[in-house]
């Protein structure tokens, strides 16, 4: 795709009635985003060669394509942004092509330094009619001398705005991320945090920038991977994943596009607000790699949703880009139901004796997979923390084998699973002196300890090896068909083995342990596994797009569940968040109900003493259950959105709801606020919620409440207004509600 004009030597992008991407190259070669817009507003080619309009504001100032900072070169205004970097900005056009793979289309630029010799490759992707841009960058140094990189972008552009847009109308937006309070999402307005300067009055382009940034491990530890932009006005809005199992640093900016100048004058026009995504660098991650002549470096890859109707739209873009990037797997079209022994239940202390009956009453409340959680390989009464890595079945805990155990699971047509937390071994492990020191992090000569745990580096082959004996041992000889893998310590900034800088060991790790698990997935292809880091602290793309489900929270409190629940959607496709749903016997009806309710739009991770249970509660479990089975095709292929905005982490009311094919469901939730006292709650509060369904004015839809059986007027539809009223009149309670349209 070409476009001619007359102030540029062309143009070129990617397009179609989502999306569109314009790059302009110059006179000298100076090659730079110009537009990354939703829709046709923008002047797509068609093929007759026509010039694109120049009349109208577009979404952004012009902005190279890449950020590179290089040892010796820095940046050309001073400050911590990566928009403003001499090597980037010396990148001049080598040549483009243009590919089109299925429902996939592909640019890819390449740009060099006559400086260094470093050449950029950046690469665009598409998904046709879904309002994504993925983007990668593989730098080549083609020169004669090694070239020390400390950072580059995966994407860089700006027009956060969008067309015609104002810096003053749009808020930011990032979700917090904290273990048991996961997906807190948060909104600041870009002027809050980028305040005007008056840029005429000083002459120069501001320093500031507002950025987020993991570190370790944890590629959620702090935050979730991700960011957006709104504008209120408008409804433009820009939503980004950065598709990392490690480090990563995301910032905006407020920038003019040119170059710095002395003049007062040439700082007088308009500013834009740029997006700059990364993996690793030198100042968050201590990632400093030298490319000696020949060498390649290839970035994280990270994704844009941009849509002109609201955050919700481009949440929904972003789902189904995952759904279309993911590894294929028969579990997300299945959805199966998953009892797992952990969660305010055996809480990793499991015997024969205390599996036998949750095994039937998992069988019985309608579970498909059964998952023997942490302590199976820990010889009863003993500690394990310490110990973990070698992986074999305790002897005292099953007598008579682990064996006996899954084959009881499967003789009640449930597939067996075990829990799993491959990257770490026990400093007290007999595995830990008989690996090379090589295998493991380490730092200044000295194995990496945390919380009692040495931390294997996946580069190494003799850590894969181990891994790999073990896990076709437990499928192939033991018959397990899930995995829970989890990864409860965060190391950082990583391993400096062979003389490497932490963040370059840490990245190799991060990269071949991926690679580790599709090598699994290849040789065990009916193989589900589960993807945990204490609950939420690795929720990314990354592994999303291997693993089949992401565990949402470690969270106990059923009350403080909801908000973690409702807002797992913006961060993985709705099939594949694991919310634990775990009633007690000793437990109301409500509140037996109410925790099942914040599983039956996501995944349902059941647990709890269901073989203490009357037979009555028990039917109440497995009411909800079915419920779930009734409805989950739908879920495989809806789209998130959230009648009362995104929760609030004290919320006395939520919502969430999806949007499928034949039907939309929601679920609502009414607690009192988990800082209430009950003799606060008792004092009057309402007792129904008005939920705005603007999208579904207009049709005739019936309310149906599928969970837990309910009055008939639970649910009222008014489709002259668009609203669906609840009633919820007891806390805690919650309901799923299904609309469909009338026969």
């Amino acid at each position: 795709m070409v476009f001619k004009t007359s102030s540029a030597r062309f143009e070129m992008g990617l397009g179609d009635e989502a999306l569109e991407l314009r790059i302009e190259v110059d006179d000298e070669g100076v090659t730079r985003v110009t537009d990354l817009v939703a829709g046709s507003s923008t002047g797509v080619d068609t093929g007759d060669d026509r010039t694109p309009p120049d009349g109208g504001r577009r979404s952004g100032l012009k902005l190279p394509l890449v950020d590179v900072v290089t040892s010796g070169s820095g940046r050309a205004w001073s400050g911590r942004r990566y928009v403003e970097s001499a090597t980037g900005g010396r990148l001049r056009y080598l040549s483009h092509q243009q590919s089109v793979d299925g429902s996939w289309r592909e640019l890819v630029v390449r740009l060099a330094d006559p400086v260094t010799g470093l050449v950029a490759e950046v690469t665009y992707r598409t998904l046709e009619g879904n309002g994504v841009l993925r983007s990668q960058v593989r730098l080549t140094n083609a020169g004669q001398s090694t070239v020390t990189v400390e950072s580059v972008t995966s994407f860089l552009a700006s027009g956060l705005a969008g067309p015609e847009g104002d810096l003053g109308d749009v808020d930011l937006l990032w979700a917090e991320n904290d273990w048991l309070a996961e997906s807190r999402w948060q909104v600041r307005g870009l002027r809050d945090a980028l305040p005007d300067l008056n840029r005429g009055a000083i002459g120069a382009d501001s320093r500031g920038r507002f950025g987020l940034t993991s570190v370790g491990g944890w590629s959620s530890g702090t935050y979730l991977p991700m960011g957006g932009a709104l504008n209120r006005r408008t409804g433009n809005a820009w939503v980004w994943q950065i598709e990392h199992n490690g480090g990563w640093h995301w910032q905006v900016g407020e920038h003019s596009g040119r170059e710095a100048d002395t003049s007062l004058h040439e700082w007088k026009g308009p500013t834009a607000a740029y997006l700059a995504l990364l993996g690793p660098t030198d100042s968050e991650h201590h990632w400093r790699l030298p490319l000696s002549p020949g060498e390649s470096f290839e970035t994280v890859p990270v994704a844009v949703a941009v849509s002109s109707n609201g955050f919700e739209d481009a949440v929904a873009r972003l789902t189904e880009y995952r759904r279309a990037a993911r590894r294929p797997h028969d579990d997300h079209r299945r959805l199966p139901v998953i009892f797992n022994d952990y969660m305010n239940t055996l809480n990793g202390d499991p015997t024969t004796e205390r599996l036998v009956p949750l095994i039937s009453a998992a069988a019985r409340a309608g579970a498909e997979y059964f998952c023997i959680d942490a302590g199976w390989y820990g010889e009863l009464g003993e500690p394990w923390w310490d110990t973990v890595g070698l992986w074999e079945p305790s002897t005292t805990r099953f007598p008579n084998g682990i064996t006996e155990v899954l084959d009881l699971i499967r003789a009640e047509n449930m597939v067996p699973g075990l829990w799993l937390e491959p990257e770490v071994v026990g400093i007290n492990s007999p595995l830990a002196g008989r690996l090379p020191d090589t295998a493991f992090f380490s730092r200044n000569g000295q194995r990496v300890v945390e919380q009692g745990r040495f931390h294997l580096d996946f580069s190494h082959p003799s850590a894969r090896g181990h891994l790999d004996r073990v896990v076709d041992f437990l499928v192939e000889d033991l018959g397990v068909g899930y995995f829970k893998m989890d990864y409860n310590i965060n190391v950082a900034p990583g391993t400096d083995v062979g003389g490497v800088s932490a963040g370059v060991g840490m990245l190799a790790h991060e990269r071949a342990y991926l690679a580790w698990v599709d090598a699994i997935l290849d040789r065990h292809p009916s193989l589900t596994i589960e993807n945990c880091s204490s609950g939420g602290m690795r929720t990314d793309f990354a592994l999303l797009s291997r693993f089949q489900l992401q565990s949402t929270s470690d969270q106990q409190d059923f009350l403080r569940y909801p908000p973690i629940a409702a807002a797992s959607p913006v961060a993985m496709a709705p099939e594949q968040g694991a919310v634990w749903a775990y009633p007690q016997p000793g437990w109301s009806d409500d509140e037996i109900s109410f925790t099942l309710c914040s599983a039956l739009l996501g995944r349902v991770h059941l647990s709890g003493h269901l073989d203490q249970m009357s037979d009555a509660q028990l039917l109440l479990v497995a009411d909800a259950i079915s419920a779930y089975k009734r409805i989950r095709s739908e879920l495989a292929v809806a789209a998130p959105f959230w009648p009362l905005g995104l929760p609030g982490w004290t919320d006395t009311w939520l919502a969430l709801g999806m949007r499928g094919r034949s039907a939309t469901h929601l679920v609502v939730w009414h607690r009192m606020s988990p800082s209430d006292s009950p003799a606060i709650h008792d004092a009057a509060v309402p007792t129904e919620i008005v939920l705005s369904l603007a999208h579904l004015r207009d049709a005739p839809l019936v309310p149906e409440v599928l969970y837990p059986a309910p009055a008939r007027e639970a649910a009222r539809w008014d489709p002259a207004l668009g609203t669906l009223t609840v009633s919820l009149p007891r806390t805690p309670s919650a309901c799923l509600i299904r609309l469909s349209h009338e026969l």
